[in-house]
This record gives structure tokens, C-alpha cells and sequence, in this order.
């Protein structure tokens, strides 16, 4: 194999979390054997990362990024139909919990350390306005129309959509999603690919050898094998995080936060990865398009799936997560408008963060 794949772990591991899947899949778990699959899960994670990093330098940016955000939302969605429709009326604010809770890991953790890994090595960070204005718009209209209005609307009770708002919000995310990617990767692209810094490119790595057409297929094989066993050993591990998190008297929304964290894993190292390697339009890319995927991909599965699931759909934030919201957007905008950023400015989305997992442990 190539230096791509130059670590037998890298295939190894995955292999290994498939099987550990497959033997834990339906049974209930000792605190023992949840150690040791979560041990399992952060080695598919890494492994995961180094797959993704393999097709990107094969297919470039922004395709490199989008593969990766959107291998993990799909998977991502399977895991909360599939929870929502066991869990019945238990999970009736699990979309919504999720949803924001990715959007707030995105937009200010993956952000915020990206940021922070990017500026510790060099005093400024560099990207391109236009694109990351663009996919953050995107991003905040989508937010807003998912998970405020709903709290807002009169036609059904409660912070929920009726049939037919429901309807026009599927409709409308998954369009202003293909519209995304449209621009992302076709209309305007150069919008979405590493600024150079003084006319020199930001990482000796665009000088490495591109990976063979066998060893990307390989990668994209085990990337898939390696997501699926991320998102399924955390469902596996589901139960164990509830029980936890009954047992503190924590609220029902840590439940989402977790499992959002869990399955962001992924972008989150590959994104700060990229940020050392002075890549910050990729570390955005990876940001932006996944909390655009998140929300574009899963609300028209959701809106899909009510057919058949039992119960409430509750989607409408609270008063105290639209304020975090709003200010996450209003603080995204200042850091992404000028096409550069510092220290402060990761510092802020840090602390924006810190005060989201404080704010769901202690509402």
C-alpha cells in the first residue's frame, strides 16, 4: 500500500469496530464492555479522519470536504430516525436537540479550535469571505426556518410544525442544500479552496504524490465502514448515556448534545488537522458543510419518516437556545466578513461553546 494507507490500523481498526458492532449490536452493555466500545469508537474516529484526508487529497477541495460531511450526516440521520422510533414519545425533542446541538459544535467548537490551532501558529488566519459568508448565510437561514419558527407558528400546538409548514421546510433545506453544493463545487468553487500566503502554497502536502485510484477506493470503503461503526457503536452506547444521564438529573436534551459530539468527532480532528497545516478555508468547509448538512439532510428525512413515527415532533427552540443562536450567528458573521481572523476571535467562539455544554447541563 502507499504511505495513504502506510498504518495497518487504519484498516484494522475499522474492521475491528464493525465486528465489536455486529457482537454488541441489541444487548444490554456492562460498564466494562462500554469502555472498552468507546475505546473501539475513537480509534474508527481517527481512523476515519485519516480516510477522509486520503480522498480529499485524490478528489480536492472543496470535494474532499464534502464527502466527509456528508458521509457523517447521512449516517447521522439513520441513527436519529432509528432512536426516534424506538424511543417513542421519549425522543420527541431529539431532532431538534441534535440539530442545534451540531450546529453549535460547528459554528463555535469546530470553529473556535480551528481558529485557535491556525492563529497559535501563525499570528492571522487567512480564508475567503465570499464562500464562508455564503455557506453561513446558508447555514443561519436554514437554523432559523428549522428551529425557531416552529416556536413561533400557531397552525399546530406547541413548538412544532403542522403537516404542511413541515412540508415547506423539507422542501425548502433540501433545495437550499443542492444549491449549496452547486455553488460549493461548481459555480464557484475557487470561493472554497485555501487562500495561499505570499503567493506560496499554504502546505507542502499539495506537493504530495496523489493517492492511486485503488488506494482511494480502499479509503472510501473503509471511511464508510469506519462512519457506520462510529454512529452505530454510539447507539449501542446510547443506553448507557441515558442511564448516565438520568442517573445525574441531567436534562433529556444532553442526550442530543452527546450524540452530536459523538458523531462530530470525525470533522472535528480532521478540521483542526487542516488548520495546522494553515488549510483554515478547509477547516470552515468542513464546519459550515456539515452544520448545512445536518440540518438540510435531516429535516426532510424527519419530515419523510413522521409518516410513521409515533408521537410529538417537537422542533422549536427555547427561549434561552435562540439567544445562543443568534449570537453565534452574529459572532460567525464579524469573524468570517473580514477573510481573516486572530486569537480573539477563537477565543470568542470558545467561550460561546463552554457556555452552550454549561448552559444544557444547567439550563
Amino acid at each position: 500500500m502507499t504511505r495513504y494507507l502506510a498504518k495497518w490500523w487504519t484498516v484494522a481498526v475499522p474492521s475491528l469496530a464493525l465486528l465489536a458492532l455486529v457482537l454488541s449490536w441489541g444487548r444490554d452493555l456492562s460498564t466494562s464492555g462500554a469502555i472498552v466500545l468507546a475505546v473501539i469508537l475513537a480509534g474508527a474516529v481517527l481512523a476515519a479522519v485519516h480516510h477522509a484526508e486520503v480522498i480529499a487529497h485524490r478528489v480536492g477541495e472543496p470535494f474532499g470536504s464534502l464527502v466527509l460531511a456528508v458521509a457523517v450526516t447521512v449516517i447521522e440521520v439513520a441513527l436519529i430516525v432509528s432512536l426516534m422510533i424506538s424511543g417513542g414519545e421519549r425522543t420527541a425533542t431529539l431532532a431538534r436537540d441534535t440539530v442545534f446541538a451540531a450546529v453549535m459544535i460547528t459554528c463555535n467548537g469546530i470553529i473556535g479550535l480551528s481558529l485557535l490551532s491556525g492563529t497559535l501558529r501563525r499570528r492571522t488566519a487567512l480564508f475567503n469571505a465570499e464562500g464562508s459568508g455564503g455557506a453561513l448565510a446558508a447555514v443561519a437561514t436554514l437554523s432559523t426556518l428549522s428551529l425557531v419558527l416552529p416556536t413561533f407558528t400557531t397552525s399546530a400546538k406547541g413548538p412544532a410544525f403542522s403537516p404542511a409548514q413541515l412540508a415547506f421546510a423539507a422542501v425548502g433545506s433540501l433545495a437550499l442544500y443542492g444549491l449549496f453544493v452547486l455553488t460549493q463545487t461548481v459555480r464557484h468553487r475557487d470561493y472554497f479552496l485555501p487562500v495561499p500566503r505570499d503567493g506560496r502554497p499554504v502546505s507542502e502536502e499539495e506537493h504530495a504524490p496523489t493517492p492511486s485510484g485503488r488506494t482511494t477506493l480502499v479509503s472510501l470503503g473503509m471511511l464508510l465502514v469506519a462512519l457506520v461503526s462510529v454512529v452505530g457503536l454510539a447507539k449501542v452506547e446510547s443506553p448507557v448515556i441515558e442511564t448516565t444521564v438520568r442517573a445525574a438529573g441531567l436534562p433529556q436534551s444532553v442526550v442530543g448534545v452527546v450524540i452530536a459530539l459523538l458523531v462530530l468527532l470525525p470533522e472535528t480532528l480532521a478540521a483542526v488537522r487542516a488548520a495546522r497545516r494553515d488549510q483554515i478555508q478547509v477547516s470552515l468547509n468542513l464546519a459550515l458543510g456539515s452544520a448545512m448538512a445536518s440540518i438540510g439532510l435531516t429535516i426532510p428525512t424527519i419530515a419523510v419518516s413522521s409518516i410513521w413515527l409515533q408521537g410529538p415532533l417537537v422542533l422549536g427552540l427555547g427561549g434561552t437556545h435562540m439567544v445562543l443562536l443568534g449570537l453565534t450567528f452574529v459572532v460567525t458573521t464579524l469573524t468570517v466578513v473580514p477573510g481573516r481572523a486572530t486569537l480573539l476571535q477563537s477565543g470568542v467562539h470558545l467561550v460561546l461553546f463552554a457556555a452552550f455544554l454549561f448552559l444544557a447541563i444547567s439550563p
